[in-house]
């Protein structure tokens, strides 16, 4: 039966979560991309990883806890990239490898955590996805969702230029710092199908791949949504069937998706070009004929 692996209720809750990241990963992805902070989203994941060792050491919700650390994290973050001038590099460096350390030794501690637990947060794993984080992930989902798409001229506009959105009037530190705080949030509900370490991926890489055939800001946010929800889907299905890691099979994918279109916008941009060059061939010739024809009335 083609469609049987819809029917383990674990698949149905990998299933969700996969269609959750494939939209909100890219939604908040292409910000960071015009931000040229693409690499934001592994610094958010190693924190995160810090959260959830403390959501096994207090025994709560992993999920829950690594969305508090990671949104704190992406907070220090922004505060460091405004204030920390010279140092600001080590210092980020620090709280990266520091949450990854903390994250790994805070699990050894716990008494329910393991490194089978680590792995699938790393890594990203179907049969763990439970119904609580399910939950989880649909409520953080639509807050992301909410952000990137409801104020996404606001946030297109800092993306772009600071100084120019600062100068009409936006509040330039407050958006910069919910686009921090909105990825933050995509980092958590990635990690239990893509995991922490790949989550930046899907991110940037769809973005990236719709870049290739569209220069619109509208029709590249649509196409990265639609590809990372693509990849996410075929990557979770393929896992179920090839018994293979969910998040590194969606990363495959993904960068397929953009050898794939970059060599179909190859030859689309060289038409383009080709025809933008006739287009000038054809107005320096007829700029002389006309101007002969305006001498020719005035004679």
């Amino acid at each position: 039966m083609m469609l049987e692996f819809l029917n383990p209720p674990f698949m149905q809750r990998a299933l969700i979560a996969a269609v959750l990241v494939g939209i909100t990963a890219p939604a908040i992805g292409i910000y960071l991309v015009q931000r040229r902070q693409a690499l934001m989203g592994d610094g958010i994941g190693h924190v995160a990883m810090t959260g959830v060792g403390l959501g096994f050491l207090l025994s709560t919700n992993p999920v829950w806890m690594a969305t508090l650390v990671a949104v704190a994290g992406s907070v220090v973050m922004e505060l460091i990239r405004w204030y920390g001038r010279t140092r600001g590099d080590i210092a980020l460096a620090m709280l990266f490898y520091g949450g990854m350390a903390g994250g790994v030794m805070l699990i050894n501690l716990s008494d329910t955590g393991s490194n089978a637990n680590l792995t699938s947060f790393l890594f990203g794993s179907l049969s763990t996805v439970s119904e609580e984080d399910v939950t989880a992930i649909v409520v953080l989902a639509a807050f992301v969702v909410l952000v990137t798409v409801g104020l996404r001229r606001q946030l297109f506009a800092v993306s772009q230029d600071e100084e120019f959105a600062r100068v009409t009037g936006l509040p330039v530190r407050v958006l910069n710092l919910l686009v921090a705080v909105t990825a933050a949030v995509t980092v958590t509900v990635a990690m239990r199908v893509v995991g922490l370490l790949l989550v930046s991926a899907l991110m940037v890489v769809p973005v990236a791949a719709a870049q290739q055939i569209s220069k619109s800001f509208k029709v590249t946010f649509v196409l990265a949504v639609v590809i990372g929800t693509a990849v996410t889907l075929a990557g979770t299905v393929t896992s179920y069937y090839q018994d293979v890691p969910p998040g590194a099979t969606i990363v495959l994918l993904a960068i397929g998706a953009f050898v794939v279109l970059t060599a179909l916008a190859t030859p689309l941009a060289r038409r383009r070009a080709r025809g933008s060059m006739r287009e000038a061939e054809r107005c320096t010739l007829e700029v002389p004929a006309a101007r002969r024809a305006k001498d020719d009335v005035q004679v």
